[in-house]
């Protein structure tokens, strides 16, 4: 969505621009190859946070099941 708004909106602004052809081509690989380092950033950060999700999530789950078979122990001790 905004992303790809973003890349259109530069790619215009660039082919509106008065220069020179081969100018003109620099400018877009120089951009592109902007964009694409900047997406590769997004994703290596997505995924380095997600990892870190799953870990709390993982750690979460464990401590919870911890929990619950302390109590499911203290209710089987007194109707003993």
């Amino acid at each position: 969505g905004i992303v790809g708004a973003a890349a259109a909106g530069a790619v215009i602004g660039l082919l509106l621009a008065p220069e020179k052809g081969s100018e003109l081509r620099e400018r877009i690989r120089t951009k592109a190859s902007d964009f694409a380092g900047d997406i590769a950033d997004l994703v290596v950060s997505g995924k380095e946070k997600l990892g870190s999700l799953k870990e709390t999530a993982v750690e979460e789950a464990s401590s919870l099941r911890s929990e619950a078979e302390n109590r499911i122990n203290k209710l089987k001790q007194g109707l003993s």
